[in-house]
């Protein structure tokens, strides 16, 4: 693997010095582009494409004048296509480069759609991975290997973006990530989130935004910035949409449906997602615990291998209407529903051993879960556009209910060294959870002069949640109530929001500064029973969240850029994680929450140096005091106890480069790399703490175009070994390849992808500063799989007016606990 890792990467680096050599000499095609009211058109995306395939082989963005320059063409005949938010595609005429010559084309003039002339069509596709001022865009369509994946998986392909086995998501070495659908918030966390995500086929993915360092519009929450992934959704008149379905193989069969549907008549837009999946999943967890005594000297050991092997029903709809009341003012509402139901069994066998190594005990474990999630919501928006010039209001209230219904059974079986069973156990239990959230925000834009705007808005939401545990202990078949671990928690959360921006261009700067200020009110209500009494809690406080933003252009048509942000941001604790009763793992493991955890703030620098579409160079520091991780450690009976703490400081500094060439016509790749160094400092249990770690990531995805509609893929990513607070991982890689046909006048697609080729991509380390105990861990999720699918799109897809991203909601659903 490693061998045809350094292969690739040998390879890529030749195409970028033979393509960057190129650059001097190739040919060009400059030109202005400017809308019918002769305005110039900035940001339309410049597509150059081989005459007789329309394949791509270079973009560009306009500048804020409406030119551009396409440079590094190769002797050919081409033709320029153009595409803009707001306005018909455009497709030019032939063009012919020889002898490295410059073409200037004639003024383009793009036609508006709301002129309902005649449109043109664009056969190109888009880039996987685009590069934009403020985000990283990751067309999902545009990846054949994402066919019979869910979201998840599609999300863990993203440039800088790691998925853990507990679905825990960092973005560019920083956890923290807030992720939102739609601009609508997830009510979810961990394995909630990851399962949520799951149940998502990618199929209904268009594209996900990554935000390191959001503006003050967006909610403070996420250290790691935001992640916003965007459904498909068409405004196209008439009746358009697309099905998708796939069959996929790991360890179990899986399968995945979805079908997006939209009807644009007169003044209405009605449009629906639907996705049905099943899956069948499977992991492996073998854990050693060496018990220590004061000087280190080994007092017994304790091994267990656990299987999980979950099966999920997850069905999900989106459905809403936008009416246009005018043509400068909106209405319109959203549905949205999510279900998975499922069960999991979860054998585990235990080994303890004496000082001296010889057989203590053996344990027999039968663990099985019953879930049911439910994750609905509603959401009315409202918008008005007051002139031409981009003076828009909006509202939008949500409302967003979490429900979730888990039963399980613990029943072990305890055997002495001659393996005579000693003692059993049979614990039941059940853990309703609800999650009621209220949202309501506007925002108001206003340019001004000189090129200048202002922007500002106020937010406030409400979360309820009420979680129980109820516990039994089953002897003799009689269910007794368990006082020790049965409770009730109630938590109620407002938060009160209010922001100003203001940005303005100048003729090479551009600045943007802006404030948030988040008043939060919280009350836990631990209710007591017959054994334990009541407890209370109460927190309040006000924060201020400033960004800035420079970007200059080093010439005079803005194809070298220095862009300067900075930002501060929060992390709220899960909901969950204040939750302070007990739940149980399995017979030596659990897990509480901590009423006294605080928030944890953080402040991101970041400068960025950017060659037009082709190469991005970055350098951050992210300090975070109050650094929330999970602590482990060992409590009476040998019982492995984690909670979550505050960590007093973690310092992350780093430097990233994004690259995206073409070195062929029928070659594009997008080579992202970063290397990150985290230093934690603090106590841990009374324990001192103070470590650091260097590692180093790599994401590269090759896309292919082979002609007469076939195109392939080949991805991989590799990331050395990490350390997090109490944590170390082992290094992790995965490879993907995938190959596709179009079909049915290419309207449908038959795509055959394989996951995890070499099935390097598992997760072991060690859980260092536990008092007493050295821990190893070893993970294994099967993640090698082969999927076909098959997709087919139907109707037009011009879209005659844009939509704006609806919901109030944008944080809150993220810190719902597992």
């Amino acid at each position: 693997m490693k061998t045809f890792i350094m292969a690739l990467i040998a390879t890529g680096l030749c195409s970028a010095f033979n393509f960057a050599r190129a650059q001097g000499g190739s040919g060009k095609i400059e030109g202005k582009v400017s809308n019918q009211d002769k305005k110039p058109v900035d940001a339309a995306t410049i597509t150059v494409a081989d005459f007789k395939t329309l394949a791509m082989v270079k973009t560009a963005l306009t500048n804020p004048d409406g030119s551009f320059v396409v440079e590094g063409l190769q002797n050919g005949k081409y033709r320029v296509l153009i595409s803009a938010v707001g306005y018909q595609n455009y497709k030019g005429d032939s063009l012919l480069i020889d002898k490295q010559q410059t073409i200037s084309l004639p003024a383009i003039v793009l036609v508006s759609t709301s002129r309902q002339l005649k449109e043109v069509e664009i056969a190109g596709q888009k880039p996987f991975v685009e590069q934009k001022i403020d985000r990283t865009v990751v067309n999902v369509s545009s990846s054949i290997s994402s066919v019979g994946e869910n979201a998840l998986e599609a999300l863990e392909k993203a440039p800088g973006v790691t998925v853990d086995d507990n679905g825990n998501i960092t973005f560019k070495g920083r956890t923290g990530v807030m992720v939102l659908i739609d601009d609508k918030p997830t009510y979810l966390s961990g394995q909630d989130l990851a399962n949520y995500l799951k149940s998502l086929p990618a199929s209904q993915l268009n594209q996900i935004e990554l935000m390191p360092n959001p503006p003050a519009k967006y909610d403070a929450s996420g250290n790691a910035g935001v992640i916003n992934i965007k459904l498909k959704k068409s405004k196209a008149k008439g009746f358009n949409g697309g099905i998708a379905a796939s069959v996929g193989m790991a360890k179990y069969w899986r399968t995945l449906e979805s079908v997006n549907l939209n009807y644009h008549v007169n003044k209405v837009n009605f449009f629906v997602n639907a996705g049905y999946g099943v899956q069948n999943g499977y992991r492996r967890l073998d854990v050693g615990r060496t018990y220590l005594d004061g000087l280190g000297n080994v007092t017994s050991s304790y091994t267990e291998t656990a299987f999980f092997n979950p099966t999920n029903y997850n069905p999900n709809v989106k459905l809403g209407m936008d009416y246009y009341l005018s043509p400068k003012t909106t209405l319109g509402f959203v549905l949205t529903g999510a279900m998975s139901t499922g069960h999991n069994y979860n054998p585990v066998n235990s080994v303890l051993k004496d000082r001296e190594g010889k057989l203590d005990s053996t344990i027999t474990s039968n663990n099985n879960t019953q879930s049911k999630n439910y994750n609905g919501g509603i959401n009315l928006n409202y918008s008005h556009q007051f002139d031409s010039l981009g003076q828009v209001l909006t509202f939008d209230l949500d409302y967003l209910r979490y429900s979730n219904r888990r039963d399980q059974s613990f029943f072990n079986n305890t055997y002495n060294a001659g393996g005579i069973m000693a003692t059993t156990q049979d614990i039941l239990d059940n853990l309703p959870a609800d999650i009621d959230i209220y949202a309501a925000k506007t925002d108001y834009e206003r340019p001004l002069k000189n090129k200048a705007k202002l922007s500002a808005g106020l937010k406030t939401s409400y979360v309820n949640t009420d979680n129980a545990a109820n516990y039994f202990n089953v002897i003799n078949s009689i269910s007794t109530v368990d006082n020790n671990n049965t409770n009730r928690f109630l938590y109620k959360e407002s938060i009160n929001a209010a922001y100003i921006s203001f940005n303005q261009d100048f003729k090479r700067l551009s600045i943007q500064a802006g404030l948030r200020a988040e008043n939060t009110h919280v009350n836990g209500h631990q209710l007591g029973n017959a054994q334990s009494p009541d407890s209370l809690f109460t927190q309040q406080y006000t924060s201020l969240f400033p960004t800035a933003y420079i970007l200059y252009k080093l010439d005079t048509a803005g194809k070298n850029a220095l862009k300067f942000s900075y930002g501060r941001r929060i992390d709220r604790p899960y909901y969950q994680d204040l939750n302070p009763f007990v739940t149980i793992l399995d017979k030596y493991s659990q897990f509480s929450g901590n009423p006294f955890l605080r928030p944890q703030y953080s402040t991101y620098y970041e400068l960025t140096y950017s060659y037009k579409s082709m190469l991005t160079l970055t350098a951050e520091y992210n300090p975070i005091v109050d650094y929330q991780v999970e602590v482990d450690k060992t409590i009476a009976g040998g019982i492995f106890a984690a909670t979550s703490g505050n960590l007093g400081r973690r310092d992350h500094w780093g430097i990233t480069a994004n690259i995206a060439l073409n070195p062929a016509k029928w070659w594009s790749f997008n080579f992202y790399t970063e290397l990150m160094h985290n230093w934690y400092n603090g106590q841990i249990d009374n324990l001192n703490l103070n470590s650091s770690s260097t590692y180093y990531y790599f994401n590269w995805t090759n896309q292919f175009n082979l002609g007469n509609g076939w195109s392939a893929e080949l991805g991989t990513f590799y990331v050395t070994p990490t350390r997090d607070a109490q944590f170390t991982h082992r290094f992790r890689e995965q490879t993907n390849a995938g190959i596709q046909k179009k079909v049915l006048k290419n309207k449908g697609a038959i795509k055959l992808s394989a996951r995890d080729v070499f099935k390097a991509n598992f997760s072991a380390g060690t859980i260092t500063n536990v008092p007493g105990a050295a821990i190893t861990y070893h993970n294994d999720n099967a993640n090698r799989s082969v999927t076909l699918g098959f997709s087919y799109n139907f109707g037009s897809n011009k879209d005659n007016r844009k939509k704006r991203d609806t919901g109030a909601a944008n944080t809150e659903a993220g810190r719902v606990g597992n």
